[in-house]
C-alpha cells in the first residue's frame, strides 16, 4: 500500500509521514511539497523531512520507506492522499481568512494527484478544513465518499485531552462525539461524551464543563497564541488514524467532514458528523438523535459554513 502526503515539507505532513512510517502498514509513504529558495539557496524540504524519517527507521524499527519528492508523477499508484498544503495560520488570523490563498493550492494540488491515482481516496487537511474538502471534491472528480476531511478527530482529542486532565484519568477511557464545521461553531456534544462508559456529566459540574466545550472550540487558536503558528503533533496524528483505518479497512466510527446529501437536513454541504471509515473511504454517515439545543447549534455551525462556502463561490465568480 502507498500513502501520499501533500505539503510534508512543512510541520502537520511531515507528522502525518511519520506517524504513519512509525506505524508500518503502508509500504512506500511519498512526501511531496514544492522546493524553496532562500536568498541563492535551493532546498528541498519534503525530500530532507523524507531522508530524515528514513534514517529514523533502524531505531524505531518500521520498514515503510519514506521518499521525498517535488514531482507528482512520484505519487502514482496512491491508495490514500493527504492534503496538508497551504498557508498556516498566523496569530490574529482566523481559518476564513485563508479561504482565497488556500482554495487555488488545494484545487491544483488535487488535479495533480487524481491524475496519478484516479482510484485513491482523499483526506484534507488544510484550513478552512470544511470548505477546502468540498474544494478538493469537485476538482477531483471523485465521488464524495472518497474524499473526506480531518477535522472531528482533532477536535475530540482536544475535548478528550481537556477532559482526561480535568479528571486526572488516562484519555484512552474517554469517548466523545463532536459535530458541525471545523472552527469556534463546532458543537461538541457532552451528552455523547462518556469516561470508561460513564456520562461525563455525572462527573464534572455543567460551569467546568461548558469551559472546556469552549476551549475545545478555541483549541486551535489557544496553540497560535503560543506558538506563532499552526498546531502539527494532534493534527498529524489524527490525519495518521484516519488513513490507517482507510488502509486496513477497520470501518472505525469517527467524526469527519463528509459530503452531506439530506442527513441531518443538510444537502450539498461539507459539515463534520459520525462516520464509518475503511477502504473506499466513508463507508456510511451515521444520524445520532440530537436534542433541539444540539440541533439549533448544530444548524448554526451549519450556516457558518454555508457562509464560508458562499465567500469561496464568490470569490471564484469574481475570478
Amino acid at each position: 500500500m502507498k500513502v501520499t502526503v501533500v505539503g510534508a515539507g512543512g510541520n502537520v505532513g511531515s507528522t502525518v509521514a511519520l506517524t504513519l512510517a512509525q506505524r508500518d502498514i503502508a509500504k512506500e509513504i511519498i512526501l511531496v511539497d514544492i522546493e524553496r529558495q532562500v536568498d541563492d539557496k535551493t532546498f528541498y524540504p519534503s525530500k530532507g523531512r523524507a531522508l530524515d524519517q528514513w534514517e529514523s527507521s533502524p531505531i524505531h524499527l518500521f520498514d515503510t520507506y519514506t521518499h521525498g519528492t517535488t514531482d507528482y508523477a512520484d505519487t502514482a499508484g496512491s491508495d490514500v492522499c493527504v492534503i496538508t498544503a497551504g498557508v498556516p495560520r498566523k496569530p490574529g488570523m482566523s481559518r476564513d481568512d485563508l479561504l482565497s490563498i488556500n482554495a487555488k493550492i488545494v484545487s491544483s494540488v488535487t488535479k495533480e494527484l487524481v491524475k496519478h491515482s484516479p482510484n485513491t481516496v482523499i483526506v484534507v487537511v488544510s484550513n478552512p478544513l470544511d470548505v477546502m474538502t468540498y474544494v478538493s471534491y469537485v476538482n477531483s472528480g471523485l465521488d464524495s465518499n472518497r474524499v473526506v476531511g480531518m477535522a472531528g478527530i482533532l477536535d475530540t482529542a482536544r475535548y478528550r485531552s481537556f477532559i482526561a486532565e480535568e479528571l486526572s484519568v488516562s484519555p484512552k477511557d474517554i469517548q466523545a462525539l463532536l459535530m458541525g464545521g471545523h472552527g469556534d461553531t463546532m458543537v461538541p456534544l457532552p451528552r455523547y461524551t462518556t469516561v470508561a462508559g460513564i456520562p461525563v456529566t455525572q462527573l464534572i459540574d455543567s460551569d467546568k464543563l461548558d469551559a472546556i466545550v469552549e476551549r475545545t472550540k478555541k483549541g486551535g487558536g489557544e496553540i497560535v497564541g503560543l506558538m506563532g503558528t499552526s498546531a502539527w503533533y494532534a493534527p498529524g496524528a489524527a490525519a495518521a488514524q484516519m488513513v490507517e483505518a482507510i488502509l486496513l479497512d477497520q470501518n472505525r466510527i469517527f467524526p469527519c467532514c463528509a459530503m452531506l446529501k439530506g442527513e441531518y437536513g443538510v444537502n450539498d454541504l461539507y459539515v463534520g458528523v459520525p462516520v464509518k471509515l475503511g477502504h473506499g473511504g466513508i463507508k456510511e454517515i451515521l444520524e445520532v438523535e440530537l436534542d433541539d439545543q444540539e440541533k439549533a447549534l448544530l444548524d448554526e455551525s451549519v450556516e457558518h459554513v454555508k457562509r464560508v462556502m458562499s465567500d469561496f463561490e464568490s470569490l471564484n465568480t469574481s475570478s
